[in-house]
């Protein structure tokens, strides 16, 4: 039952309608219990809408593409992780009020990997250079890995590759990335772009494992052609179940029920199909 006494959080991003964070947070609340709510907060001006979060008391939000590195000087503080890997990805409002910004893209990243493969010394190759990616890299280095980087926008890539001492490869010359595992961390192959893959299907024989952080569609083409090949394959969903969690243990200060947010991402996807 909503009052006057709950809680309420959300997502900031451009779109939102289709984020199944809500889903997710909401079967949390209800299994802990808590008096608490999740939204979408589809953000037209993002100063507008931070100043919104301040104004209204909203106790914590989620922040998604294109605003996880605009929103950092519009917050009071960052965590410390959260400015090295510079992306945010969720706001804990503190008793004051005070909005510091936190990144657990980079945990749910680590977490979805591990789960299926190891980290340390194994050699990743990373398709894109936004938000996600810099979260997405800087787990990997901090786990002992390594890894090159490629993007459209070869000056972006080249520009993130500097600020983490890695290796940056134009997408036409993938062959010297001397990389094992794959992730794509760009928006290629989301919906409606259902035959958009990042990189040519030929290339993907190289790799053992290939991950993509696209989760509408959940098998997307990168995936199904990966499978075709006998690849092991982590689809997105992985990553934000493991992040999502993170972020609910920030906001509230209790374990995660990962199991009920997964199952119910899960199913929030299946009843869209």
């Amino acid at each position: 039952m909503i009052n006057g006494h709950t809680k309420i959080y959300g997502i900031l991003g451009r779109p939102v309608a289709h984020s199944l964070s809500p889903a997710m947070h909401n079967a949390a609340f209800r299994e802990l219990g808590l008096n608490a709510v999740y939204v979408p907060f589809p953000v037209a001006d993002l100063a507008q809408a931070v100043a919104g979060l301040r104004g209204l008391a909203i106790a914590g939000v989620s922040v998604t593409i294109p605003f996880k590195e605009e929103i950092i000087p519009l917050l009071d503080k960052l965590d410390p992780q959260a400015a090295r890997i510079g992306a945010v990805n969720t706001v804990v409002v503190s008793q004051k009020g005070r909005l510091i910004g936190h990144n657990t893209d980079c945990l749910g990243a680590v977490a979805a990997l591990k789960a299926r493969t190891g980290i340390t010394g194994e050699h990743f190759l990373i398709l894109g250079a936004g938000g996600a990616a810099r979260a997405i890299a800087f787990g990997i280095l901090e786990q002992g890995g390594w890894v090159c980087l490629t993007d459209l926008d070869v000056q972006r890539a080249e520009t993130l590759a500097r600020e983490l001492a890695v290796e940056a490869f134009p997408l036409n010359a993938l062959e010297g990335c001397p990389a094992s595992i794959l992730i794509n961390a760009t928006p290629v192959g989301m919906d409606p772009d259902l035959n958009g893959i990042p990189v040519a299907p030929d290339l993907l024989g190289r790799f053992s494992l290939v991950m993509d952080i696209v989760y509408r569609p959940l098998a997307t083409r990168l995936l199904r052609e990966a499978e075709k090949r006998g690849l092991t394959t982590i689809d997105g969903l992985q990553m934000l179940i493991h992040q999502g969690a993170a972020q609910f243990e920030l906001w509230t200060g209790k374990k995660a029920p990962v199991e009920v947010m997964s199952r119910a991402a899960y199913a929030a996807l299946g009843d869209e199909g």
